[in-house]
């Protein structure tokens, strides 16, 4: 999920509390707050916590908070914290900058891992971190650390997620990272999606996670075709995301502010590119008017928003954060 900003650049809970029930209602099945997508890295300590109070008093669904540094002390600490302020679960990203070695890697997750007992899903991004967590340390470490449920794959290696899968135990989930890959991911088992283009295509990525998981991959493929214009957007070297999921969030009318610096604020021309983007889907959550799907404004088989991951047991990682079965709903 996005993290609203007032106008002099606050945060502004109110807008994040009515953010996120927008999201719970248009399909997310649970909600990553002060991650990538959050601005997480522009968050101070005290408005991470804040932010994850606040939202988890007022959300039925997971929230799962962003609790990765490149500190191992500082992550094991606002992972604490955050169990503290109500998190359902963190999602701790690959220690950035310093490139540890694999061993060091996963020293890192299991100190944090065993500072909670909140249920803990990796996140591998290397393209941002500069180190990709190898499968063998996956798999090392879904085999050993009780309360690792799952993993945010953003790595782009489809073949390398195959061999994950195909080697850790069962109940270990692999959300896709990417909302492009989701579909690519889900054939060797990804069970959903914490995506970024939930925020305005929320139900469609939920119907296509729900069509392929009945085995209608056609009807799949073509959610996916229509969805290409909608995930393309999120993100480019001009405008890397958030900048765009704020402006189509603003397109909307919802109310989040722009981007802290250094990613923000948007452009004129950011700003009626998402104008377009939405006046193109129609109705909110509709991709060229794909089928949404779902139960409660929910599409079935789910996305979450980073935004929250969709799909699997209720579009939350199972191991902890079970609030619908498995085929769930959307972020």
């Amino acid at each position: 999920m996005v993290t609203p900003f007032d106008e002099q650049g606050g945060l502004d809970l109110d807008g994040a509390v009515e953010l996120a029930r927008w999201l719970v209602e248009h399909g997310s099945d649970a909600l990553v707050l002060a991650g990538t997508t959050g601005e997480g890295p522009v968050l101070a300590d005290s408005e991470k916590l804040d932010l994850w109070r606040a939202v988890a008093e007022e959300v039925t669904v997971p929230v799962i908070a962003g609790t990765g540094t490149a500190d191992t002390a500082h992550s094991i600490e606002l992972t604490r914290q955050a169990e503290k302020a109500g998190a359902d679960g963190v999602l701790v990203v690959t220690p950035y900058y310093s490139r540890p070695s694999q061993a060091g890697l996963e020293a890192h997750f299991r100190a944090v891992a065993d500072a909670t007992r909140l249920p803990v899903i990796l996140y591998d991004i290397p393209g941002r971190t500069g180190r990709k967590i190898a499968t063998d340390t996956l798999v090392s470490l879904a085999r050993s650390v009780g309360n690792l449920v799952g993993v945010k794959d953003a790595a782009g290696d489809v073949v390398a997620s195959g061999r994950l899968v195909a080697g850790t135990p069962d109940g270990f989930e692999l959300y896709s990272g990417d909302d492009a890959l989701t579909l690519p991911l889900m054939s060797i088992g990804a069970v959903g999606v914490i995506s970024v283009a939930s925020h305005w295509v929320g139900p469609e990525l939920g119907a296509m996670i729900e069509a392929f998981r009945i085995g209608d991959v056609a009807g799949a493929r073509a959610l996916n075709a229509r969805l290409d214009a909608a995930v393309a957007f999120q993100s480019s070297e001009t405008y890397p995301n958030p900048l765009p999921a704020k402006a189509v969030c603003r397109a909307l009318g919802l109310r989040v502010g722009q981007c802290r610096l250094p990613i923000g604020p948007a452009t004129e021309e950011l700003d009626r590119l998402a104008a377009d983007l939405v006046a193109s889907l129609g109705s909110p959550g509709g991709a060229g008017g794909a089928p949404t799907g779902g139960t409660d404004g929910a599409p079935t088989g789910g996305a979450a928003t980073d935004g929250a991951p969709t799909g699997g047991a209720g579009g939350a990682p199972t191991g902890g954060l079970h609030v619908a079965p498995p085929g769930g709903a959307n972020g």
